[in-house]
């Protein structure tokens, strides 16, 4: 019943609703994962927060919606800061909405203007704001300490 990561940029009135588990990812995304590397990777960290921003492409911009911070700016959007919440999120998961959306809100797909190397990165940078520190771990099915990089959100550029 979910709607999901990213729930919307507008639309839900009153919050987020209940946390609740997010439904499975469809076939195509069950099996992505975010490249193991990159979970201590500063410079493609950077370069997530420059695409979240719209630094990189002005076409897309997470905050705009998702606020600066993690924090919504518009209704119905999704606050990346409440770690109950993203736990609940697979890296394949949040893969799957930032590239397909999220039916019946303003959460578009963006696929087809991010590669899926830049979709990776969004996925990077955003789960800071409630899972710094923390890696996806696929045999564990859950978020563990990565022992990597932890960037602390306190001045969202």
């Amino acid at each position: 019943m979910s709607l999901g990561l990213l729930s919307s940029c507008g639309g839900e009135q009153g919050g987020e609703g209940p946390i609740v588990p997010p439904p499975p990812p469809p076939a195509e995304y069950a099996d992505k994962h975010m490249p193991a590397d990159w979970w201590g990777d500063a410079q493609k960290f950077e370069q997530g927060r420059k695409l979240y921003v719209g630094e990189t492409n002005p076409d897309v911009n997470c905050a705009s919606c998702h606020g600066k911070d993690g924090k919504p700016v518009k209704a119905g959007a999704t606050d990346f800061r409440n770690p109950e919440r993203m736990k609940l999120y697979s890296d394949s998961v949040w893969f799957w909405r930032i590239s397909e959306g999220v039916p019946n809100t303003k959460m578009k797909g963006w696929k087809s203007k991010l590669s899926d190397e830049d979709r990776w990165k969004l996925v990077l940078y955003e789960r800071n704001f409630a899972m710094a520190g923390k890696t996806w771990s696929e045999e564990k099915k859950q978020w563990v300490d990565s022992g990597g990089l932890a960037v602390v959100l306190t001045d969202a550029k």
